[in-house]
């Protein structure tokens, strides 16, 4: 026989009831089955939010009793077709309606409620609830819980009484009917015949006596989810359904929130070794969950993440703690005598301090407990005041596998201080299947992502991006993100999720994800964009795994850099500004992103797409040193000086550099050799050598008095150094030589120059807007290194800044 259980849900409307009529009469065809059901769903709430008007004598009782009615009468009215079963259900239900408005009406004239009396209001639920459900199900047998579910009262707390339930449920059921069906959550004390109940999710608890009792052949918990998760879905859009879990495992879950199924159901069920099926009403064709004694191997070294808000944190201190028996007997036996659960203890090996983990609810007497049981020693100065935390949540990350794979609890630490989050108490036990940690509940979404995400329970390794500036670069990046997402989906198992774009007026946030389709037409019409703004939207929306990706060549964005770093997001910039400011600027955002285990990569600064930077860092980690760089650094000015022709006049060559994509958003500053100054500065640092802008040595070849003024001014007066550079390019074409701008670093010392080269030099033949860096090191001291491309362009520079993110993606 089977024993199964259909929760709140599963009974709230006609559409689960009438999936639930299906299952239990298919399942009725093949062996006898046992159905207890909980109210309706949401009506236990009522009947509780109903007690509380009635004793405040507001009349507004009588409006939501009546609220109640209406909602059974309805439903009886849907789903009983049969004339003669409804109405003799009618009768039965409306007899406990009236039973109800008495002790409602009673409560309200006396303006007392008692436990007594609150106890018997909520057994209504499930005894309407179970008779609507045996009316439906054709050949069904109705039975009363409180018949054979007894309990006995102890620390003022109904107590099941095991033993004489156990004799009363194998008499009541012998015969075994077909169909029984049965009230979950409801009892009956054993000295008094008072109506009881078994807690909150007490249903549960029903089905798994019955099922242990009379040795079930499994007990079937029917809800609205597909089983237990290894995570929120509501939280983690990639969290999966676990096949299956240990008793163990499940009870470590369930105590920490996963609310799959109440927590006391397991233990009788596994004391009789009898599996427990968590199964979706909605969905009965779906595995589920399955639980039992042992679960199948998996090759996760965790089973599945719980969590609980609303967390409080109690430390006890003081050092009349250290050596002495019988403290922690005294906090907890206080706080049990008060009623007050603790779900988390932390203490550490010195004994002078104790933190214990209670509901927020809870933490005002808790506190008040502890401080009067430690009154003396206050007093004395022997112990501290009780010191207590709210606003904190507990994260528990739970499998039977932790016990054979080390290093668990350290990479956990780990990946929660590289994502910026901080551990304020933890807790293992010895059978390490439980590692708990408390923080602050700001954190918590974050927290159960990069967990999720980290241990390889995720499908796919996931990144979210912040991608700012859309322009040339911008655009380019997220063409190719869209390009490329299905291909990293399904050989790379990487998810990149763009959940925010900025441009220079607007921005776009979005959590779940943007659709790179549509978001032209959205960003338009989102809020408006700052530097400020755009900082604190990206910070507070605190999501794991970020990057911020800056296509612009703002100062203003580059100087939120800091900040993000110091909130553990990873920045990948095409903006050459941060790494060429102030030196200790440079050095303080490296050292900030090496100290937090993020990232701070900036490859396209110097050659868009090319490896230069990561060359360098190469050979300097190997042990290499850099001891000059010779480079065409500018594929502005490169590709400005190909084009210089008898018939393309030096001002045409600037016009169409800037046309195709080639030059700054203003192209003085390819011209007055900023970028190139940049690139070199950042270059020179990267080779090891302390390096500012100021000191790079600079022979240009427009006159200062061009860089002044507006860009309009520029544009007009260009042409009239057209004839200069014709003259001096035919000269140049006699002499069988061409015109690099060439930046130079010698043992730390940097100059920008416009220079002639022949035909033997390695930068005589540079095409287009090709880059080239020559590298002279102590080992390529001879023959130097050549790195030789594209150096300028939107679609190689984005798929650099593409490059920078696979890599932070891959770590």
């Amino acid at each position: 026989m089977k024993v199964l259980k259909f929760g709140g849900t599963s009974v709230g409307s006609v559409k689960s009831i009438l999936c639930l009529k299906r299952i239990v009469e298919n399942e009725a065809k093949r062996q006898p089955v046992i159905v207890v059901v909980s109210a309706l769903g949401g009506i236990t709430d009522q009947l509780l939010a109903t007690s509380r008007l009635a004793v405040e004598g507001n009349e507004g009782w009588k409006a939501a009793f009546d609220e109640m009615i209406t909602r059974h009468h309805q439903m009886i009215d849907t789903i009983i077709t049969d004339t003669t079963a409804r109405e003799q259900l009618f009768q039965t239900v409306d007899a406990l309606f009236d039973q109800l408005r008495s002790i409602y009406f009673g409560v309200y004239l006396i303006h007392d409620l008692s436990g007594k009396t609150q106890d018997a209001i909520v057994s209504y639920g499930e005894r309407l609830s179970s008779n609507i459900v045996a009316t439906l199900i054709r050949g069904a047998k109705w039975m009363d819980a409180r018949d054979f579910i007894k309990t006995q009262r102890k620390n003022h707390q109904h107590v099941l009484d095991s033993e004489l339930t156990n004799k009363l449920v194998e008499d009541a059921f012998d015969p075994l009917p077909r169909i029984s069906l049965v009230p979950g959550f409801i009892s009956r004390d054993e000295d008094t015949d008072e109506t009881t109940n078994l807690g909150r999710g007490g249903s549960d608890y029903t089905a798994a006596i019955l099922a242990a009792a009379l040795d079930a052949e499994v007990l079937e918990i029917w809800t609205d989810v597909d089983g237990f998760m290894t995570a929120d879905p509501r939280i983690i859009k990639t969290a999966y359904t676990i096949n299956e879990l240990s008793y163990i495992e499940a009870m470590e879950l369930c105590n920490f929130g996963a609310k799959v199924i109440y927590p006391p159901t397991i233990y009788p069920v596994c004391v009789k070794n009898i599996p427990i099926k968590v199964k979706n009403t909605f969905h009965p064709d779906r595995a589920g969950t399955i639980i039992k004694q042992k679960a199948a191997e998996s090759d996760k070294p965790i089973r599945g993440i719980s969590s609980i808000g609303g967390t409080a944190l109690i430390t006890v201190t003081g050092l009349s703690m250290v050596g002495v028996i019988g403290v922690n007997r005294r906090i907890f036996t206080a706080l049990a005598n008060n009623g007050i659960s603790v779900f988390l203890v932390s203490q550490a090996s010195s004994e002078n301090s104790t933190s214990i983990g209670v509901r927020e609810e809870d933490v005002e007497a808790a506190v008040a407990v502890l401080d009067s049981e430690f009154s003396k020693e206050i007093e004395t100065g022997a112990m501290f005041p009780m010191h207590a935390e709210s606003g904190l949540a507990t994260v528990a990350i739970v499998g039977e596998n932790m016990k054979h794979t080390p290093g668990i609890a350290g990479k956990l630490f780990g990946v929660l201080g590289r994502s910026g989050i901080s551990v304020i108490a933890c807790a293992q036990g010895a059978s390490e299947t439980n590692i708990s940690f408390v923080v602050d509940a700001q954190y918590l979404r974050k927290s159960l992502n990069v967990i999720h995400d980290s241990f390889f329970l995720s499908e796919y390794k996931e990144l979210n991006l912040f991608v700012c500036g859309i322009g040339t670069v911008g655009g380019k990046l997220l063409e190719q993100i869209k390009t490329q997402a299905e291909e990293l989906r399904e050989h790379s198992r990487l998810k990149l999720r763009v959940v925010g774009i900025a441009s220079s007026k607007n921005m776009l946030f979005d959590r779940n994800g943007i659709n790179l389709d549509t978001y032209p037409e959205e960003l338009k019409k989102a809020d408006k964009c700052t530097p400020d703004s755009l900082r604190r939207e990206i910070i507070e929306m605190n999501i794991f795994n970020s990057v911020f990706v800056d296509c612009t060549a703002s100062k203003e964005i580059s100087e939120l850099y800091q900040s993000f770093l110091d909130h553990n997001i990873s920045i990948v910039t095409a903006n050459k500004i941060a790494a060429s400011s102030a030196y200790e600027k440079y050095e303080q955002l490296k050292q900030t992103a090496l100290a937090r285990g993020i990232k701070f990569k900036y490859e396209t600064n110097v050659g868009a797409g090319l490896p230069i930077i990561g060359t360098i860092n190469d050979l300097r980690n190997s042990g290499d040193h850099i001891l000059k760089i010779e480079a065409v650094l500018s594929g502005t000015l490169n590709f400005i000086f190909n084009e210089l022709s008898a018939t393309v006049p030096f001002s045409e060559t600037v016009r169409k550099a800037k046309i195709e994509g080639y030059s700054e958003p203003d192209p003085r500053i390819d011209l007055s050799g900023t970028d190139v100054v940049r690139k070199l500065v950042i270059l020179t640092r990267e080779a090891g050598y302390r390096a500012e802008q100021e000191e790079v040595e600079k022979q240009l070849f427009v006159p200062d008095s061009y860089f002044k003024g507006t860009q309009e001014e520029f544009w007009a007066r260009l042409p009239l150094l057209d004839a200069e550079f014709e003259a001096k390019r035919k000269k140049l074409e006699e002499e069988s030589k061409r015109w690099r701008f060439v930046a130079t670093m010698n043992h730390g010392q940097m100059v920008v120059a416009l220079k002639a080269v022949g035909k033997n030099h390695p930068f005589y033949n540079l095409e287009g807007s090709n880059n080239i860096v020559l590298l002279t090191t102590e080992r390529y001291r001879e023959y130097p290194m050549q790195i030789q491309g594209y150096g300028a362009g939107a679609s190689v520079t984005a798929a650099g800044v593409f490059a920078n993110i696979m890599s932070i993606a891959n770590i």
